[in-house]
């Protein structure tokens, strides 16, 4: 038998509505081990942002049970569990009159201006090494201001990963980068998984494109439901995307990279809805 990987996330039977009785999520149920890197997936209003919000430790659940990090949702206080999560978040306000190193440090108290006084010796060198393990050594003396998109995409990721979190969180990472920011992006991705092999990773995307190739899981979302989730080569299938967008899907994969494509002339089509279910009253 092989070895049991430790859970750093578990949801049981998870539901989430709204006080009008609108499901976002509905019996949701969801293990992440350490070491494994997933994809998640699904078309606006499937329940993506919300599912991210309780794995960060932002909301608890309307029914049913969330474990994170031996952590039981309603017995463990939620703001000493978001603490030992890293979220990457495109919206998070970077201070453009500091360097990237200042920037990346403040990850370590998590607050947005620096605490001077709580930084030392190690705290600098952990910034820096973060930053050339994901590309951005040069950057360390530049002020962000000069930084373009994508530049501040990689350092929002080591200012994450300064507190060593065992799960990093990236909510649509990719989201406005062009083509050669994109690539830079996947790549600092890919060289963090190398260099840090037991971390847990979730990743939210639109785009089949936008996932590197160190995905290994993949849940696929559709109004709040759970359509497919596993090994990602098992679930990243025609069928599965299909039924996930609701449209005819082709997907490709070539050197560890997936692509999809609708079927041609699906556009012409009508759409079908993808609206999120009334919550059935007793």
């Amino acid at each position: 038998m092989g070895e049991v990987v430790e859970p750093v996330l578990v949801m049981e039977y998870v539901r989430v509505w709204t006080p009008g009785g609108i499901d976002l999520l509905r019996d949701v149920s969801w293990t992440v081990r350490l070491g494994e890197h997933w994809a998640l997936l699904g078309p606006n209003g499937a329940g993506k942002s919300t599912l991210l919000f309780l794995a960060g430790a932002v909301r608890h659940p309307s029914a049913g049970a969330v474990t994170l990090l031996g952590g039981r949702f309603g017995r463990a206080s939620l703001p000493a569990l978001r603490r030992r999560v890293g979220v990457v978040d495109p919206s998070l306000h970077l201070l453009e009159w500091l360097t990237v190193e200042d920037v990346v440090l403040t990850g370590a108290t998590g607050t947005i201006r620096p605490l001077w006084d709580r930084y030392g010796p190690f705290e600098r060198t952990r910034a820096r090494e973060l930053l050339a393990l994901l590309g951005c050594a040069d950057l360390a003396e530049r002020q962000v201001a000069t930084c373009s998109q994508g530049e501040r995409q990689r350092v929002r990721i080591a200012r994450a990963l300064m507190p060593a979190p065992p799960l990093l969180l990236l909510d649509e990472p990719a989201t406005g980068l062009d083509l050669p920011a994109r690539e830079a992006l996947l790549a600092a991705l890919a060289a963090l998984t190398a260099a840090q092999p037991s971390l847990a990773t979730v990743l939210v995307s639109h785009h089949l494109e936008e996932l590197p190739p160190s995905t290994t899981h993949a849940l696929l979302l559709r109004g709040g439901e759970v359509v497919a989730q596993g090994p990602a080569l098992a679930t990243l299938t025609d069928a599965m995307l299909s039924a996930c967008f609701g449209l005819d899907v082709t997907v490709g994969r070539e050197q560890g990279r997936w692509t999809a494509r609708a079927a041609p002339g699906w556009g012409t089509r009508s759409r079908p809805s993808c609206g999120v279910r009334r919550r059935r009253l007793a």
